[in-house]
């Protein structure tokens, strides 16, 4: 299995350079040159997260002796927490919740972000120079890169993130780290932070100095493993009720939601695939009326969602260049602050459901799915713990929500940051100092 640039199929390298590199070399992003399909039954007795991900990764690997020998203990260290399907009763019809947030940092960015360090502790095996990751997070990534990396000797982790455009829990469990770990609060938005890691990526001074890499979802070594929990997903309900589920699923730099559409192509059973974004509209924009103009992303409450101008974008419309069959394959809505905050309160009492503000605007899709006349197996992709933001949900439900003790735990540390223009010349004085 080969990985090609989104902008130059001559680009093309194995799954272990694609995902050192990160970024291809011409500022593209690297995706399969084909799928492998598959087809429910080759799961038969696979059930468990590891079972699936070594049987539906293992092609994506074929080639690459290292990952592919080594692909049965990535898989276990990387998907040693649950992800269940969880029935909600109390639905006006069948409703499931897939919940991500039982990893380190209570967020499905954990699955992913540990995927990638057991790869890349491998393929920098015997390495002599340190790597440098570089990571723009809009809340959530950065928690768990930072965590998944933290304290591994062969590797520096650099965060950074949008000051004060992130829950202040969120913004701890960014900068709670030190040791091998720096944060930095960009005095700018999610976009701008993107921006200075790709400017960084194309720097000559910088790739003289540093061995760069990346962490975020533009990494293709964390899309393969976000498509695992949509397969065990899609194979529970296959497996229930011969149906194919359809997953609501909140989008922000498009990483989530591209991995359910790519498990979908390789032939997990995955009905429809529905977005919801938050005020940040251009993928919604996009895919009603065809014409892609990214721009300047707005503060929101579902904050990790606050993107203007998704990375991702780019590899989707690699796989769907026809407008009119992406159209056929995806749909989205908006959902706006004050209709998050109003899900957060009805769900709480009518579903008994507490959501994270992200959550939420998948659950109010949900209804609105419903007021349309959607029938079949609907799944809420629940994306982080709401404790995350106690600040936003508990004035809604009227109670604390109850911390995790993994996230408790990070809650508990000294905080550890510095602030930072957002140009590629701060980002490179700090990096060269």
């Amino acid at each position: 299995m080969h990985y090609i640039s989104t902008r130059n199929p001559q680009h093309r390298v194995l799954l272990g350079e694609a995902i050192a590199q990160g970024i291809a070399p011409d500022g593209g992003l690297f995706v399969p040159e084909e799928f492998p399909h598959f087809v429910p039954h080759q799961f038969e007795g696979r059930s468990s997260l590891v079972e699936v991900a070594q049987h539906l990764i293992a092609p994506f690997a074929a080639g690459d002796a290292l990952l592919s020998e080594e692909l049965g203990d990535i898989c276990r260290a990387a998907f040693d927490f649950p992800a269940p399907l969880v029935e909600v009763p109390q639905a006006p019809s069948p409703l499931w919740v897939l919940e991500l947030f039982h990893g380190p940092t209570s967020a499905f960015k954990d699955f992913g972000a540990r995927f990638l360090a057991e790869c890349l502790e491998r393929i920098r095996r015997g390495a002599k120079r340190k790597l440098t990751i570089l990571v723009a997070t809009s809340g959530d990534t950065g928690g768990a890169v930072a965590a998944a990396f933290h304290n591994r000797p062969w590797v520096d982790v650099v965060v950074l993130y949008p000051k004060g455009l992130v829950s202040q829990r969120q913004a701890q469990q960014l900068a709670c780290w030190g040791g091998n770990v720096r944060t930095f609060a960009v005095h700018g938005t999610f976009d701008d932070c993107q921006r200075m890691v790709k400017e960084a990526f194309l720097d000559r001074s910088l790739a003289e100095t540093h061995q760069l890499s990346s962490a975020n979802s533009i990494n293709v070594g964390r899309l393969l493993p976000q498509m695992v929990y949509y397969a065990c997903a899609g194979l529970e309900l296959w497996r229930r009720n011969g149906r194919r589920a359809n997953f609501i699923i909140p989008a922000g730099n498009l990483g989530n939601s591209l991995a359910c559409i790519w498990a979908r192509h390789a032939g997990l059973p995955i009905g429809e695939i529905v977005l919801s974004t938050n005020a940040n509209q251009p993928v919604t924009d996009f895919l009603r009326d065809g014409e892609w103009q990214p721009r300047a992303s707005v503060a929101t409450l579902a904050s990790a969602m606050d993107v203007g101008n998704p990375s991702n974008m780019e590899r989707l419309r690699t796989l769907h260049p026809d407008f009119e069959e992406l159209q056929g394959q995806i749909g989205a809505s908006s959902v706006d602050d004050i209709e998050i905050r109003a899900t957060i309160r009805r769900d709480a009492h009518e579903l008994e459901q507490v959501w994270c503000p992200h959550t939420a605007t998948a659950a109010k899709v949900y209804r609105r799915l419903l007021a349309r006349g959607a029938k079949g197996d609907w799944v809420v992709v629940s994306t982080a713990h709401p404790a995350k933001f106690n600040d936003i949900v508990e004035p809604q439900i009227g109670r604390p929500v109850e911390v995790p003790p993994s996230l408790a735990r990070l809650l508990s540390l000294p905080r550890q940051e510095k602030e930072l223009e957002p140009t590629l010349d701060a980002l490179r004085a700090q990096l060269q100092n």
